[in-house]
């Protein structure tokens, strides 16, 4: 099997890390650990809070963002459309089983790289979680304007790869 295929895990613990998070143009938005499971009712009140903080934070409107999402239950589900319909967002209809074209799942592999770097493993899952929020917060605006502007070659490669893989 190819290694491209594989993606490798690190737990800790017995256990693993799940967090949200969000980008604009202007950087990273909040990051949210996740303690637990993430349903609708969780889902809702991050979109309430980390979402609504993060693009407050950079004196955005919620005219100005377009969201993207995929297409889990939790993010589709009618309470999470109501809330985004209620609140004004434009939502990007969004292909199923398409990773490579979401450029967050760039900045989580940029964020895995800087957590990579460090000499030794976290201590815990509180060490982790310090890390990752040390490391979020250390992303440029660069980062996230980069992977943003890469959406047309993206979409392209998609096209013509006939929905196949692409290097992305």
């Amino acid at each position: 099997m190819s290694d491209r295929l594989v993606q490798g895990t690190q737990k800790f613990e017995g256990g693993s890390l799940m967090m949200w998070g969000c980008m604009l143009w202007d950087g990273v938005g909040y990051a949210c650990k996740i303690d637990g499971r993430m349903d609708g009712d969780l889902y809702l009140k991050i979109l309430e809070e980390d979402l609504q903080e993060s693009i407050s934070y950079f004196g955005k409107s919620t005219g100005d963002v377009i969201f993207q999402q995929d297409n889990d239950p939790k993010h589709t589900c009618k309470k999470a459309q109501t809330w985004f319909k209620d609140n004004g967002f434009k939502v990007l209809h969004w292909p199923a089983q398409s990773p490579d074209l979401n450029p967050i799942e760039h900045l989580w592999n940029h964020l895995k790289r800087r957590l990579g770097e460090y000499e030794r493993a976290p201590g815990g899952l509180l060490e982790l979680w310090e890390r990752v929020e040390k490391e979020w917060n250390k992303i440029d605006a660069e980062v996230c304007q980069n992977l943003i502007e890469s959406m047309p070659r993206r979409v392209a490669a998609v096209l013509k790869a006939k929905g196949g893989y692409t290097k992305y």
